[in-house]
């Protein structure tokens, strides 16, 4: 009876013209990387970050996380490519980003966290009556007024049934004296742990402001990838709680790592709980930054800390397996920011 590896070199020398190495498995793939613009970042990460496919930068305020992001947009629209960044709560600052040295020029900048835009009436057309208010036609030139407005019959419109309003008995009546109670609505709670984060995804009804907000900047950051021509794309998610980040589906994740190695993005999502799973190529844990103390009444800056929490492939040196046990690789790095006001010493 032949052996098993008899039989495997016997299907695959049928199957090589049609379907090549139809029972080995797919080699490991050592993508490219890019520099993200931070000494120590580029030490620790061998180069800088993989290039197309996805990136994760988590966690708390003032961790770092939009100041790489900054560091590595400039890199990319430096060497004269172009950068889109999603901007999900509405938090991106022209202003550090052109201070880090990001060409605005080959930034295409999306704000998904845009409130709309209330349209009110004028002050000088509003009476100031409690509930209702008039408002005069819109200023004609002509017989009456003579560009000043319509006629005055026109003017009065309106002022019966809003006089009636304020002289019910209702509206006289003093209501400040009253105590009025306030009902709080109840605060919903995250409470993260090993199985938490699905749970509470579950629970939770997919509605409400947040959710159309990443909803929109889903739907963006999938048309940016399917047109291609962005060589990074940040999909900045920092300022949403960590239950917002979990309802979205694996499928999604999944999807945009397929269009990123097949355009040769970066993809960076900048958020405070990883998301990804197995999609992400390189996941990084930053922590929570801390002041400077170089000066004694002036804050002169930060000091950050990143930890490499996950990376698919490592770039093996070579196949020789010494007999002694290598030295374990470190996985954190730590650099320092200054501020603009404090300067360089």
């Amino acid at each position: 009876m032949p052996s098993a590896a008899t039989i495997r070199l016997q299907i695959e020398t049928a199957l090589g013209e049609r379907i090549p190495s139809a029972l080995t498995p797919r080699p490991k793939t050592i993508r490219p990387v890019a520099p993200t613009g931070v000494a120590e970042v580029d030490e620790l990460l061998e180069g800088g970050l993989p290039i197309g496919a996805i990136t994760e930068m988590v966690g708390p305020e003032s961790s770092g996380r939009t100041a790489v992001a900054l560091s590595f947009a400039g890199r990319v629209t430096g060497s004269g490519s172009v950068c889109a960044w999603v901007d999900v709560g509405d938090a991106f600052c022209p202003e550090s980003a052109a201070e880090a040295g990001v060409d605005l020029a080959r930034v295409l900048w999306v704000r998904c966290g845009m409130a709309a835009a209330k349209t009110e009436p004028p002050a000088e057309y509003k009476f100031a009556l409690p509930g209702k208010y008039t408002m005069s036609a819109a200023v004609t030139k002509g017989l009456h007024g003579g560009g000043c407005g319509g006629h005055p019959r026109n003017e009065v419109k309106g002022m019966a049934e809003a006089i009636d309003g304020l002289l019910r008995p209702e509206a006289l009546a003093p209501r400040c004296a009253e105590p009025q109670r306030k009902v709080r609505p109840e605060r919903e709670v995250f409470s993260p742990g090993p199985q938490a984060h699905i749970a509470k995804a579950n629970l939770c009804v997919r509605s409400g402001k947040q959710w159309a907000h990443i909803e929109q900047a889903l739907r963006v950051t999938d048309l940016l990838l399917q047109a291609g021509g962005f060589r990074a794309i940040v999909l900045d998610m920092a300022g949403l709680a960590p239950e917002y980040v979990a309802r979205v589906p694996l499928a999604t994740w999944f999807r945009y790592r397929a269009a990123a190695e097949r355009t040769q993005a970066s993809v960076l999502l900048v958020s405070q709980y990883p998301c990804a799973k197995s999609s992400g190529e390189l996941l990084l844990r930053f922590q929570q930054g801390e002041a400077r103390n170089d000066e004694a009444t002036v804050f002169a800056g930060m000091v950050h800390r990143l930890q490499v929490e996950r990376r698919r492939f490592t770039q093996v040196p070579a196949n020789v397996i010494p007999l002694r046990k290598p030295p374990q690789s470190v996985n954190a790095a730590s650099w320092r920011s200054r501020s603009a006001w404090a300067g360089e010493r």
